[in-house]
């Protein structure tokens, strides 16, 4: 066999070309590999670790969003629950405090009722008392004057009326 055929100039393809390619192609990849496929790959790696990393960060902060949202609400609504007690124990106590001026109030008017009686009862037994006490000194006095003048029927009873009217305008001017 001869050299041309080895190196393939007689069927057009340049068999030497060819081999120094593939041999350049295998070192560049060599070269590549070792100098940039190792760095691209842990760099593929960390962004791949990041991303998965943010994607379960994301879901942790959904999770903690979600979370802090159903305690807003339990909040708001024992807030209502508060409010609505509050207003309820507001009422109970206005109520308590209406019944108890009630009752108050009830008492202190029966109590003017019963002192307002007995000072009625006092007034009207010293009233009696002093119609007693002046018919007492009328009868006395008219006595005396019909012991002292032997009057007539009429002359009596014109003395009593004088006596009676004497009476009324005392008691009007006291």
């Amino acid at each position: 066999m001869s050299a041309e055929f080895l190196l393939g100039a007689a069927s057009g393809i340049y068999w030497g070309d060819t081999i120094f390619y593939l041999v350049l192609f295998l070192v560049l990849v060599a070269l590549i590999k070792h100098f940039a496929w190792g760095p691209v790959t842990s760099m593929m790696e960390k962004r791949a670790e990041k991303i998965a990393s943010d994607i379960d960060n994301a879901e942790k902060s959904r999770a903690e969003a979600e979370k802090l949202a159903d305690q807003r609400q339990a909040a708001l609504k024992d807030s209502h629950v508060e409010a609505s007690q509050i207003i309820d124990r507001a009422k109970t106590n206005g109520e308590q405090q209406k019944s108890k001026i009630i009752d108050g109030a009830h008492q202190e008017v029966t109590a003017l009722k019963e002192n307002a009686k007995q000072d009625i009862a006092r007034e009207r037994q010293d009233a009696l008392e002093s119609v007693k006490d002046d018919v007492a000194e009328l009868s006395l006095a008219i006595a005396s004057k019909v012991i002292v003048k032997n009057l007539k029927l009429e002359d009596q009873k014109a003395l009593i009326d004088s006596y009676i009217e004497g009476l009324g305008k005392q008691n009007e001017v006291k």
